[in-house]
């Protein structure tokens, strides 16, 4: 049977459509389109129109291929943006019109256990594991061996800070200082309930992390291939953070191995990894592909199974 998860994320709208396949799951397509849907909305708590027509406009096409590989069941789910927005309910209303499905609105927690889930699919379960999932909305930390154990979702997403905080072309030193000062106090209580043994496993998911993976690689464009469990010291990051912040936009744009429509928010992205990384000492954090659709779809075929 096949089935397929459509995310709906503050930054970007993905899909990924699978089938059973010996036991587990086989990916038959994973797409990502940069749709913006929650500009301005830490601000003006609304989704903006033009966003939303965007984000309509990618899903009515995720619909089309999902008709086109005969998935017989779908899932749609809105995270930290759809979460915040007043006018979520017309959102919502307009996906299930285009989709037949009755969108799932995910709290952090949720949004954090699937994500878990998912990357837990194709990795040892054995020994403690911390996923890191920095969203354009929220970023989530789930800490765990086997199963979650401690997790948190905080508002401090990569496009939110990016609005909130840095304001100069190229971000000015006092911008990124209070942006990481945001960024720690807002991780101080997880750390202090969340005690992380040596030798856990840090393991980061979504946009942020892909795109550092891709810069390291010195590839021009993103290949899973070779980006998948990619390890990123923390040097690396922040040699890649240097490198970032001291240009403009119009040069960051020119970074053919940069997404275009993360340009302007890669900045924010990497400062939260590297606070995230600091907080908890770490020496090197692991990227991996497989995240939150990974964990929708593996519900939708255990439901199935059931």
């Amino acid at each position: 049977m096949r089935v397929a998860a459509i995310d709906a994320g503050t930054n970007s709208v993905r899909l990924l459509v699978a089938e059973e396949h010996a036991g587990g799951m086989r990916t038959l397509d994973r797409r990502l389109v940069i749709t913006r849907l929650g500009q301005g909305v830490d601000r003006s708590r609304l989704l903006a129109p033009d966003a939303i027509t965007r984000t309509l406009e990618t899903i009515a096409d995720y619909a089309a291929t999902c008709g086109e590989y005969d998935v017989r069941r779908l899932r749609v789910t809105g995270t930290s943006a759809v979460r915040d927005a007043g006018n979520r309910d017309d959102f919502l209303g307009a996906v299930r019109e285009l989709t037949g499905q009755l969108p799932e609105l995910l709290t952090g927690e949720q949004e954090a256990r699937i994500t878990f889930a998912g990357v837990l699919s194709d990795l040892d379960q054995s020994g403690p594991m911390m996923v890191v999932d920095i969203g354009g909305g929220s970023t989530e930390l789930v800490y765990g061996q086997g199963f979650p154990e401690k997790l948190t979702s905080l508002d401090v997403g990569c496009v939110r800070m990016f609005e909130k905080h840095l304001h100069s072309d190229p971000p000015a030193e006092s911008e990124l200082q209070a942006l990481r000062a945001e960024v720690s106090y807002a991780l101080r209580s997880f750390k202090a309930t969340c005690l992380v043994p040596a030798g856990t496993r840090f393991v980061g998911v979504a946009g942020t992390l892909a795109q550092l993976a891709t810069l390291k690689s010195g590839l021009p464009l993103y290949d899973p291939d070779v980006s998948h469990q990619m390890v990123l010291s923390h040097g690396d990051v922040r040699l890649l953070a240097k490198r970032l912040e001291r240009l403009p936009l119009a040069q960051r744009r020119r970074i053919t191995a940069l997404e275009p429509g993360r340009a302007d928010v890669i900045i924010a992205g990497v400062e939260i990894l590297l606070c995230v990384m600091e907080a908890f000492d770490v020496a090197e954090i692991m990227f991996s592909e497989k995240d939150i659709l990974d964990g929708l779809v593996i519900e939708l075929l255990e439901r199935s199974e059931s």
